[in-house]
């Protein structure tokens, strides 16, 4: 059961912990390459503080952006600034989204968000921590996918193998890790190919950020999954 006051507690605590690694940063370091293909520290922290604002967006009943052109446009102007910036404005977003958030506001209503996805509102808070939580480990500045909480990657997991579930280019599959908690995925045709291993690389690989070589299975390689 979705319940948006904690996520926003937990998203605050993600927060500092960001917020706290982030203002060790240097010039050189902001500008140094992140763990994403050809954005650097400073394109991470961008796309955060610009992500707060389209979710604030997103709450209030607007686009989230513009449009791609406007989000990739704002991401480039924003990454070459300083650490100090860079924290600020992240803080600020963040800040700002939370006082949008406690508004009294009717959380079962319908929100769209990019490429014509809808979600319900008191799941938004929820979207924000994966941004924040998958974010700080793009940074490549000490935190890692096994660091998250257990809560948390299990609850990604969720909300990924449904986002797959059904999908016509992801093989039927039922995911499963050495503590016994499992998923199933991908078309509902055919028999499901098991895929095991510990929860933080089956949620790398769902989240495009491992390639899945930590888990078993007898698909070899596993597939490419289809872009968030």
């Amino acid at each position: 059961m979705l319940d948006h006051v904690r996520d926003l507690e937990s998203l605050h605590t993600a927060t500092e912990r960001l917020l706290t690694a982030a203002a060790r940063l240097d010039n050189g370091s902001v500008a140094g390459p992140s763990r994403l293909p050809g954005w650097s520290r400073g394109h991470v922290l961008a796309h955060l503080a610009r992500n707060a604002d389209a979710l604030v967006n997103v709450l209030e009943g607007r686009p989230m952006y513009p449009d791609t052109a406007t989000r990739e446009a704002e991401i480039v102007r924003d990454a070459p600034r300083t650490p100090a910036a860079q924290v600020a404005d992240v803080r600020a977003t963040a800040e700002h989204f939370r006082r949008v958030a406690a508004v009294p506001a009717d959380w079962a209503r319908t929100v769209a968000l990019r490429n014509g996805v809808t979600d319900i509102a008191a799941r938004v808070p929820f979207r924000r921590l994966v941004e924040v939580w998958i974010h700080h480990v793009d940074l490549d500045i000490g935190l890692e996918l096994e660091d998250l909480p257990d809560d948390f990657t299990g609850r990604e997991i969720d909300f990924l193998t449904e986002r797959f579930a059904g999908h016509p280019d992801v093989p039927p599959l039922a995911l499963s890790t050495p503590d016994g908690r499992g998923w199933r995925t991908g078309r509902a045709d055919g028999t499901a190919v098991p895929v095991t291993g510990p929860a933080a690389d089956l949620m790398g690989w769902l989240a495009g950020r491992r390639d899945g070589s930590a888990l078993r299975t007898a698909l070899s390689p596993l597939p490419v999954l289809p872009a968030l």
